[in-house]
């Protein structure tokens, strides 16, 4: 079995635990800012290095994949490593990692880097996390606020408006530069704070056969995901061929680990809790919404609206203080209203539904003041939904499997953002076509608009000094330009409207797995405390019940010898007694 720490803070310096939570949400920081490095900077990055979007595919997709195996390698380095020393150790890495990043232009030794800063990240959320739940199991609301802040919030509205800032002004090496101080700053407040105590633990060896097979899975999956939709899905054969490995190592590690039983890589026992089970199929679907909302709205602010990345980053932020005050909110009413976490999930998913409805009005003309309330409205669903589930999967859980806990539950969100982004990229790149396709069979030469509109920009190009002819042709490309514009339009709307609809389709689901979990726990334990149904008492011959009890005279000092007792004599029969147990004792008293 998996078994995790026992952190136990000092009482005599009760400041080191607020270096101790400052200093994991700072490292969580370090992961944030270099997972979302490639969304702003992607075009500068493969211009610098000369890479082509194959090549660069791997620098995204090393990082996502290793990132999902430090989830499942944490739990058993922290049987191994003092936790403190493996957070320190992990935050070294990813800045030491990325501040070479910064200073090279060779892609192999990117793809190491990236590769480095995936495992580094996955181990330090892990870990971290972990520590907080066990080192302080009380004021876990505001603590597992905290936390977010740096792993949840960060990365989907604070460091988009950071990189787009330096991308604007300085360049894409400035964003893995900013990761070495916050990083030395994390491991700076970690030597100072008291390290929890780790509990003596046995040692288990090392599940290799799993975490190769684990391994190889993420590695396809991720690939798959995240490229899919760039080559048309099972049209190419590499992505065919690569689903088919990644299922059949999934069904060969899931094999294995039942055969290995304790000597496994992960502990499944936390899907015994129905909470962790409700809560982990939350998680993957607002793992989808949450990657999906932040893929879509910086996509469509700068593909549609033509914003600066910077503009495009600074749209999110003002969404992020409402995550925070929303985290803030739930935790006092969890924490001091004593408000069940579940209260609060589906009013979150309420709000979550609402801001993509009112997100699938937007147009070419919206701006920042027509998308900014329902951005802010994400940003406070968010806060309710994921503080929520957090508290609901890991609140009854045992220190022995609460860190393979996390792990999974962190998996869940991972893989459903990389799911919900791959399918929102195939739904836009097939929509666009087919709106071009509809709008254009409506827009053609012998529809009065369309005349008129070819003449007005054939004479105002005339006007500016082109020749007829090649202002004729340049106002058909600009009125082709405004039908991809508004087929691209069209096709950001139906995405918006699908993360709404999801949470339809899955909200019902969700109940019902509730429910199911709920009467399944309940039939369980109600089969284990089914009582014991007694056997009826024989029927004793009379004469045995009118002989007289021999009695010991008082303070006689007299008590029968042992072999004067008289004896019971187990019964071929269960549940019925001898009559030769029955009977008094032949002897004299």
């Amino acid at each position: 079995m998996t078994t995790a720490v026992v952190a136990l803070p000092s009482r005599d310096k009760p400041a080191t635990g607020a270096l101790l939570v400052a200093g994991i949400v700072l490292a969580t920081l370090t992961e944030a800012i270099a997972s979302t490095v490639l969304s702003l900077g992607r075009g500068d990055i493969m211009g610098d290095i000369y890479a082509t979007p194959d090549e660069f595919a791997w620098l995204d997709v090393g990082y996502t994949a290793c990132k999902l195996i430090g989830f499942m390698a944490a739990p058993w380095l922290m049987t191994r490593i003092n936790p403190r020393s493996l957070i320190i150790g992990s935050t070294l890495f990813m800045g030491t990692a990325c501040g070479i990043a910064a200073i090279t232009a060779q892609l192999d030794l990117l793809v190491t880097l990236r590769i480095i800063q995936g495992l580094s990240g996955g181990t330090l959320l892990v870990g971290g996390q972990a520590i907080i739940f066990l080192a302080y199991p009380k004021p876990q609301p505001i603590l597992q606020a905290l936390f977010a802040m740096g792993s949840v919030v960060a990365p989907a509205t604070i460091a988009p408006p950071l990189q787009g800032w330096l991308l604007d002004t300085h360049s894409w090496t400035w964003i893995f530069f900013s990761v070495v101080p916050v990083a030395l700053a994390a491991a700076g407040l970690l030597l100072i704070a008291d390290g929890p105590t780790p509990a003596t633990t046995p040692r288990r060896p090392f599940d290799w056969i799993g975490f190769v097979l684990i391994s190889v899975t993420l590695f396809c999956f991720t690939y798959v995901f995240s490229q899919g939709s760039r080559w048309d899905w099972f049209e190419e054969p590499r992505i065919l061929w690569l689903t088919v490995i990644g299922t059949a190592t999934l069904l060969a590690f899931l094999g294995q680990q039942v055969m290995a039983k304790d000597q496994g890589l992960l502990d499944f026992t936390s899907f015994r809790s129905d909470d962790f089970t409700f809560a982990f199929v939350v998680s993957f679907v607002a793992g989808a919404a949450l990657f999906g909302s932040a893929f879509l709205i910086p996509s469509f602010a700068v593909s549609v609206l033509a914003f600066t990345p910077t503009d495009a980053g600074l749209l999110l932020l003002p969404s992020g203080a409402l995550f925070v005050g929303a985290l803030l909110i739930a935790a006092f009413l969890i924490q001091a209203r004593r408000v069940p976490p579940f209260a609060t999930v589906p009013f979150g998913i309420v709000l979550i539904m609402v801001a993509m409805w009112m997100l699938s009005g937007s147009t070419s003309e919206s701006g920042t003041d027509d998308m900014m309330p329902a951005i802010l409205l994400r940003g406070l669903g968010l806060g309710f939904l994921f503080l929520s589930i957090t508290l609901i999967a890991f609140t009854n859980l045992s220190s022995r499997n609460l860190a393979s806990g996390i792990g999974l539950f962190n998996s869940g969100r991972q893989l459903g953002g990389l799911m919900g982004v791959a399918w929102l990229q195939t739904l836009i790149d097939h929509n666009v076509g087919g709106n071009v396709a509809v709008l254009g069979s409506h827009v053609t030469a012998g529809v009065p608009a369309v005349s008129e509109r070819l003449t007005t920009t054939t004479a105002m190009l005339a006007a500016k000094g082109m020749d007829a002819v090649a202002a004729s042709r340049a106002a058909m490309s600009l009125l082709g330009r405004v039908v991809t514009g508004q087929s691209t339009v069209i096709a950001f709307d139906t995405a918006f409207n699908a993360v709404a609809l999801l949470f339809v389709v899955a909200a019902p689901a969700l109940i019902a797995i509730k429910v199911g979990l709920s009467r399944y726990v309940k039939s369980q334990a109600e089969q284990s405390s089914e009582p014991v149904v007694l056997q009826p008492r024989p029927q004793v011959n009379r004469e045995l019940d009118e002989i007289p009890l021999q009695a010991v005279p008082p303070n006689s000092g007299a008590r029968p010898s042992r072999t004067e007792r008289p004896r019971r004599q187990r019964s071929t029969h269960r549940g019925k007694l001898s009559l030769q147990a029955c009977a008094p004792s032949t002897q004299a008293p």
